[in-house]
């Protein structure tokens, strides 16, 4: 093997030093290491050649030696030849070779961005397979940036089986997945982005692996817990050090490494104990505050643990929040909607007023759930009315565009837009985008089998649903049709550019208007003005009061109003006439402004 030097090619390109994985030193030495607690030898394979690694007490296996930046390598225990778990690249899949990767090759450009406050954020949520990979969503970052988003969030990147998948079946968390583009490509993205300064956030799955390609049980079964399960199998134990060493590393090497500004944690709930998590964000924190970097920590947690907010982590993906709006747009009350079928007016009314709807009551299923959260600030929650989940986790993965009217599905938008709340949009939202997203894998065989039957059993009890011959209706998430389907269709109709416009209205307000005067506990209280509406208020940071009144019914209802308040936006505007004679009507919404006696509400 020839040695090859490395040099450092720009100061401002950052290396996380990674506990595990082939690490690249200063030196031009590679370090690889594994933790196989169950192997009392474990070999680096590099093409003929097989290297002993030395084994400490703890079981990680390690070695220190030259080779190229590319270099393939395999690491065998026992009969076995398996990737490295913390493998930077897989440019085979997940069942070949892992990739020594060079973290100093890319040459950044956009070097004096420190990221944006958290209260400045709208967010786009979209996957960057169908976007077209990294390459695709970077030609797509001047337009998203022209409707107001100044982040995107990407769902997981992290390698999985096969070509097609949403992320959530990946088992090798530290290399993107290769089907998406270079390494490098997915730096030039993020440059880009904050370039435009727009902030880029990443979707990690810290809860499970995939169903193809983990070797972890054969050799670190350690790794797991055999007296916990979750919906994926066995719990990850991470009161193991090492396991909870593997992956804050991780989430250190998006930041550091690929600069991304911040990392929303999917399923936390799965997470046992807690205290890993604040274990995680405390290292976040030590590891971003010395430079003054904005990087943003949210959760999605079934648990509304709201002692996390209070912490490390900025917000929480408002769960509560988007099933009583979903259950006022469509009148759907099956599965989890089913806990805000009863009373959904007054449950956005706590949302908005709270923050939780669920703060330790019982929910459908007679368990206990949730934290009071009434003193957290809004922008500790995100507030959507779709999301991946929420669209493709449906039979047929339609978008709310096909399933509630344009009017009220526009005035609930004003509502998401223009809350204290931190806004959150799936991509195509912005232009009111009716292509379906589908849930899609791209297995084989046996495996493909299960998915696509599971997938039918989940939805045969759903009313429309329980005919096996409507069964066959759900489209098939290996086949290529399903996933070719999923790409948003990007129109550039009069339709869809005038809904663009006045998306982009919406955040252009939010910017001028809110986005500065955001002000912690500032919940004045939402009254319930009848079915289907009612009326927020929030103090702002300069004293004045931010007020929202939303109603989704088919009847107009009373909402008297003096001359302190000044109408920011009305939706539609042809309700302008009945708010001036003291009615919202209905499918409506309308955003004000109470001034404060003498003074005037400026930008």
């Amino acid at each position: 093997m020839q040695f090859n030097p490395v040099t450092r090619k720009s100061p401002a390109t950052a290396c996380h030093d990674c506990t595990y994985g082939a690490q690249t030193l200063n030196d031009g030495t590679t370090r690889f290491r594994v933790w196989a607690p169950r192997a009392e030898r474990v070999d680096l394979v590099i093409d003929d050649l097989n290297v002993p690694m030395e084994r400490d007490a703890e079981g990680n296996h390690s070695l220190l030696i030259e080779v190229d930046p590319d270099t393939r390598y395999l690491f065998r225990i026992g009969d076995r030849q398996v990737p490295d778990p913390a493998s930077r690249a897989q440019p085979g899949g997940v069942l070949g070779a892992s990739m020594v990767v060079d973290p100093y090759d890319y040459v950044w450009k956009c070097n004096d961005w420190n990221g944006i406050p958290w209260h400045h954020a709208a967010i786009c949520e979209l996957h960057v397979g169908v976007m077209g990979g990294f390459d695709g969503v970077c030609q797509a970052l001047s337009r998203l940036a022209g409707c107001g988003y100044t982040a995107i969030e990407l769902m997981p990147i992290a390698s999985f089986q096969g070509d097609r998948n949403w992320g959530y079946d990946g088992v090798l968390p530290y290399a993107p997945d290769a089907s998406y583009g270079t390494i490098a490509s997915l730096k030039a993205m993020i440059d880009e982005a904050h370039r435009l300064g727009v902030a880029v956030i990443l979707d990690v799955v810290y809860n499970h692996f995939g169903p193809v390609g983990n070797e972890l049980p054969s050799y670190a079964p350690e790794f797991f817990r055999d007296d916990v399960h979750t919906p994926w199998g066995a719990a990850i134990d991470f009161r193991q050090p090492q396991v909870a060493r593997y992956f804050i590393d991780n989430a250190l090497m998006w930041i550091n490494e690929y600069r991304f500004d911040g990392l929303r944690l999917d399923a936390v709930h799965a997470i046992q104990p807690q205290t890993f998590l604040e274990e995680l964000g405390a290292a976040v924190r030590r590891a971003c505050l010395p430079h003054g970097r904005e990087v943003w920590l949210i959760l999605e947690n079934e648990h509304n643990a709201a002692s996390l907010l209070r912490g490390d982590y900025n917000a929480q993906w408002n769960d509560d929040a988007h099933n009583a709006l979903h259950v006022l747009l469509t009148g759907e009350h099956e599965g989890y909607y089913a806990d805000f079928a009863k009373h959904p007016t007054h449950d956005l009314a706590k949302v908005l007023s709270e923050g939780f709807v669920f703060q330790g009551q019982l929910d459908r299923r007679g368990i206990a759930r949730g934290e009071p959260s009434q003193d957290l600030p809004p922008t500790s929650f995100a507030l959507f009315l779709q999301n991946h989940d929420q669209i493709g986790n449906r039979p047929l993965g339609e978008r709310l565009t096909c399933l509630a009217n344009d009017a009220d599905l526009r005035a609930a938008m004003v509502l998401v837009a223009l809350s204290p709340m931190i806004p959150l949009f799936f991509m195509g939202e912005e232009w009111g985008c009716r292509t379906p997203f589908y849930y899609f894998t791209d297995y084989e065989g046996e495996l493909a089998q299960k998915v696509r039957e599971g997938r039918r059993e989940e939805f045969a009890h759903f009313s429309g649903f329980t005919d096996p011959e409507r069964c066959e209706r759900i489209p098939d998430p290996n086949a290529l049709d399903t996933y070719a389907a999923s790409i948003p269709r990007v129109e550039d109709s009069m339709l869809a550019l005038a809904w663009k416009r006045w998306f982009a209205g919406l955040l252009q307000l939010r910017k001028r208007y809110l986005a500065d005067r955001l002000a912690a506990r500032c919940a004045l209280g939402c009254d319930v003005l009848g079915e289907k509406a009612l009326y927020a208020r929030w103090r702002l940071s300069d004293g004045h009061h931010w007020e929202i009144a939303l109603n989704l019914s088919n009847r107009d209802v009373s909402l008297p109003r003096d001359s302190a308040t000044k109408v920011l936006w009305i939706e539609p505007q042809g309700a302008m006439d009945a708010l001036d004679h003291g009615t919202l009507a209905a499918h409506s919404a309308v955003v004000m402004v109470r001034e404060l006696e003498g003074e005037r509400f400026i930008a």
